[in-house]
């Protein structure tokens, strides 16, 4: 489950163009970004040159051992640009919010604004952060309400933007749902990853063993095809897991509370 998400992830990073492209942001002002969003922008700028380069001679079928003795990139490097992964603008952070997004939307939503306050509520719910980052947040989510379908044009992040095409409709803010129908109308592929990653994630929870074979097959030349693929090499493993009543969660639970009792 934790790898069909990170899956999931991955596509995403893969299919920024499209989402650019669908979002109208394939050029980014830069006199909309911050000081900090600036300077991203104009690595990502130096890396989109790297990855022309690499991308037309990989085109011709150069091998990526060749291609790394004629750039002089590392390995890991090449290899990600081929792969198409190595093209979102913003990098991707987990921020110290990220956990308690859902507790920060309902608070919103049920009409608490005050900036001490909503820090306060999440003090009370074990959140270390300062007001700063709660306070940023507010910021951000009262300029999102008062957006327009035509200033969409500056994409989220490859991780903001996964969060919102797997949350529930009925839990997006009005701007977040144009944005993720946008995504969906401009990079099908996407939408197609995302309902695979359901159906895995539903076959698990069924415990439906009969619809892995479909689902493997389906999800071979999608988005997702890697994890799909990494599940067909384990998959007698995967059928035990969907099939069988055991779980290591006890053992795992007296590993977390041994580790507990020695710190």
């Amino acid at each position: 489950m934790e790898n069909a998400s990170s899956s999931f992830l991955e596509a995403v990073s893969k299919a920024m163009k499209p989402i650019r492209a669908a979002l109208g942001a394939t050029i980014v002002d830069s006199m909309l970004l911050t000081s900090a969003e600036r300077l991203q922008y104009e690595g990502y700028l130096r890396r989109e040159e790297t990855n022309a380069i690499v991308v037309e001679v990989a085109a011709s079928g150069t091998s990526i051992k060749e291609i790394v003795r004629r750039t002089g990139r590392s390995r890991k490097l090449v290899r990600l640009i081929v792969r198409g992964e190595r093209t979102d603008v913003f990098r991707v952070r987990q921020g110290s919010l990220d956990r308690h997004l859902p507790f920060l939307d309902a608070q919103w939503e049920a009409g608490c604004r005050n900036k001490p306050e909503l820090w306060r509520r999440l003090r009370a719910l074990g959140f270390g952060g300062s007001t700063r980052v709660v306070s940023e947040w507010a910021t951000r989510r009262r300029r999102s309400e008062r957006m327009t379908t035509a200033q969409l044009r500056r994409p989220p992040s490859a991780l903001t933007i996964a969060r919102l095409m797997t949350l529930k409709r009925d839990l997006l803010a009005k701007t977040e749902t144009l944005t993720v129908a946008a995504i969906e109308a401009g990079a099908p592929a996407l939408a197609e990853a995302r309902t695979l990653i359901d159906r895995f994630q539903s076959i698990i929870r069924r415990m439906a063993e009969a619809d892995l074979d479909p689902w493997l097959q389906d999800a071979g030349s999608s988005l997702i095809a890697s994890f799909a693929r990494s599940i067909g090499k384990d998959l007698a493993a995967v059928r035990a897991a969907v099939t069988e009543p055991w779980s290591n969660g006890q053992t795992e639970g007296h590993v977390n509370r041994l580790k507990l009792v020695k710190r």
